[in-house]
């Protein structure tokens, strides 16, 4: 389901500041990925360093790497000895997500792990500023339920694909990642630790801040 009109898109996009040369190359590279789709993409991808830039960031966590093209627009808002940790599942992919990091500005900055972010993430030991989901959405509370302990308060998280391809705006979802989005935003909307803001941006953005 298209949730934006393509000339909507492609209009705000024009309108956007452009992706650097190395972000193109991490787009046109993940364009020929089976999975495609996952990438964050130009306009999410210039919300996504928009918001670092204005909360300058110590530590953040990415969970759910992909090509790593998210994770080089968070860390543009890093501060001069922050980190980034970013957490992907398959190594074939983590491997592509590291060559492209290898090329940035940024490079010292991000630190990538490869395996199960539930393991990972208590190993780090961290105080996050800022926290990006965007994982198997089936884990998505349980991520959630995780880090909000370690988020600093005045800290963000940020849920991607929260309207699931807009199968959750079904009476109801059927597939199992569907649910699972719908119960995380449940979960969310009834957590009153957290102020929430759902953005209409391509699959859904929700930011959630800790008060």
């Amino acid at each position: 389901m298209d949730l934006l009109l393509p000339q909507a898109q492609a209009y705000a996009e024009r309108y956007s500041s452009a992706e650097d040369g190395l972000l193109q190359h991490v787009h046109q590279q993940t364009l020929q990925h089976a999975h495609a789709h996952m990438l964050s993409g130009h306009l999410q991808g210039r919300l996504l360093s928009m918001l670092s830039k204005l909360m300058s960031p110590r530590r953040i966590l990415e969970i759910g790497t992909f090509t790593g093209y998210s994770a080089l627009c968070l860390a543009e808002g890093l501060t001069a000895d922050g980190q980034l940790h970013t957490i992907e599942l398959r190594e074939e992919d983590a491997a592509v997500a590291q060559q492209n990091f290898n090329l940035a500005d940024t490079k010292e900055k991000i630190i990538l792990h490869t395996g199960n972010a539930l393991q990972i993430i208590p190993a780090l030991r961290e105080t996050w500023d800022l926290v990006f989901i965007d994982a198997d959405k089936t884990g998505y509370i349980d991520y959630y339920k995780m880090v909000l302990p370690m988020l600093r308060s005045g800290g963000l998280i940020v849920a991607d694909n929260v309207f699931f391809h807009g199968e959750v705006l079904e009476i109801a979802p059927k597939g199992k990642n569907a649910k699972a989005i719908q119960a995380f935003n449940e979960y969310v909307q009834h957590d009153d630790t957290v102020d929430k803001l759902l953005l209409t941006v391509r699959d859904g953005l929700m930011l959630i801040f800790k008060k």
